[in-house]
């Protein structure tokens, strides 16, 4: 096995994304989570753009240890200068530095010729490496790059004294066998590759960043550079948690491995959902709320002969603490009977077929059935049909000068109980009081 870098840009790329900027605070907070899952080398901002991001940037390089800490710098004295200031106390500092390499960018966005910019990336890399001990060097927009061109800059800068050289896909422009052919190239032209680590960056714009990194590791490169969640620019990065998994499930393909350690992701990812308040699509691969999670009959029942059948990674290797089997309208007798014998029911086979066909009423109503609707459904089987919650009387008040008060008599098991709760407003308020003369243990996830 060989062991591909996980260089995670959550922090500097991934911060990029609308919505998802962090406070020092919070990027000590993930930065520290970082290290804990194993990430081999953590950028932790671009500290010439702002006096916050120096400041993160700097605690990070100081308190972190386990990984290699990079900031990001334009190819110009000042930003590499700055740079090395922010990360020189680091245990294993390393400086990023970029430029453009595509006609395109060329043109109309540094206004260079393509002798300028490669002399500009050969005066950076020089000057970054006489300060820091280990120099990434990044080719932007590569993949819309002349491959004669790029393979020059590339050899350049290893020869200034680059370690790492990175070819992002900067726009998420190729596709997976382009990009497997663009590093191949890479290494039958250049020369001195072998002196250097090839890396890639892959953007998300059509939905590839992970195809094509797992693509370019293939080919050859030993270092990739994602972040948690797939966050970042755009339609954001690749998805950190989903190529480590992938080489970790299909080792026998890839015969690669990292060192991340697996069953810190999800906790990683539920971290980084607090701190940014933006949330996982559900059924995102790995850490989405489905990602563990079968309502399908056919699949319930396969599941609970043997796992494997719809499984290929457990999920306590990613940090989740077991599958889930959710009750819906797809759901089938096998996965309903066991959620009885989960909630301690026994029930003979007469009474079962009554409850399950309840069941299946009531899920095509609603789109999840929880363990609530389960004792409800069985009390009124055995009580002819009478709820076991009837809805009595309901009260709200809201004045300018007092708390919103919210009252209810509710009647459980045929007994009327009342009561009343304050709240923040009336909607809290009946929330809060519902919840306290039912005893249900729920809490509530979002209120739009």
């Amino acid at each position: 096995m060989e062991m591909v870098k996980i260089f995670d840009t959550t922090l500097r790329d991934g911060e990029q994304s609308p919505g998802c900027s962090m406070d020092l605070d919070e990027k000590l907070r993930m930065a520290r989570q970082l290290a804990k899952l194993g990430v081999d080398i953590i950028e932790a901002g671009f500290p010439v753009a702002s006096k916050g991001d120096f400041a993160a940037v700097q605690g990070i390089a100081r308190e972190i240890e386990g990984a290699s800490i990079a900031g990001l710098s334009r190819a110009t004295p000042k930003d590499i200068e700055v740079c090395w200031d922010a990360i020189r106390e680091a245990q294993s500092p390393r400086i990023h530095t970029f430029i453009a390499t595509s006609d395109l960018h060329l043109k109309y966005k540094l206004g260079k010729s393509r002798d300028q910019v490669l002399q500009d990336a050969i005066a950076a890399v020089k000057h970054a490496a006489s300060m820091a001990p280990d120099v990434e060097f990044s080719a932007e927009d590569a993949t819309r790059s002349d491959r004669t061109y790029l393979s020059e800059v590339v050899q350049a800068v290893i020869e200034a004294g680059a370690k790492t050289v990175n070819i992002p896909d900067t726009v998420g422009y190729t596709t997976p066998q382009e990009f497997f052919d663009l590093i191949t190239h890479l290494k039958q032209k250049v020369p001195n590759i072998g002196q250097a680590v090839i890396s890639v960056h892959c953007h998300n714009d059509l939905g590839l960043a992970v195809a094509n990194s797992l693509a370019a590791i293939r080919a050859g490169a030993r270092q990739v550079e994602c972040t948690v969640n797939g966050i970042g620019e755009r339609a954001g990065n690749a998805a950190m948690e989903e190529i480590v998994m992938t080489l970790k499930v299909r080792k026998e393909l890839f015969q690669c491995d990292t060192r991340i350690h697996s069953e810190q992701i999800y906790h990683t990812s539920k971290l980084l959902t607090l701190i940014t308040g933006v949330q996982v699509q559900p059924n995102k691969a790995v850490v989405g709320e489905n990602a563990f999670a079968h309502e399908s009959g056919i699949h319930q029942d396969g599941f609970l002969k043997n796992q494997l059948t719809y499984e290929i990674m457990t999920p306590e290797s990613v940090g989740w603490t077991q599958s889930k089997l959710v009750l819906g309208k797809h759901s089938g007798r096998h996965a309903f009977r066991k959620r009885l014998e989960d909630l301690g029911h026994e029930v003979e086979e007469a009474e079962f077929e009554r409850t399950f066909e309840a069941f299946k009423g009531l899920a095509d109503k609603k789109k999840e059935i929880f363990d609530d609707d389960i004792e409800a459904l069985l009390f009124q089987q055995r009580h002819q049909g009478k709820d076991r919650y009837v809805l009595k009387n309901y009260s709200v008040t809201s004045e300018s000068d007092g708390s919103p008060k919210a009252e209810v008599t509710v009647e459980i098991d045929g007994t009327d109980q009342t009561d009343t709760e304050k709240g923040v407003g009336p909607v809290d308020a009946s929330f809060k009081v519902l919840k306290k003369v039912t005893r249900f243990a729920g809490e509530l996830s979002g209120f739009n």
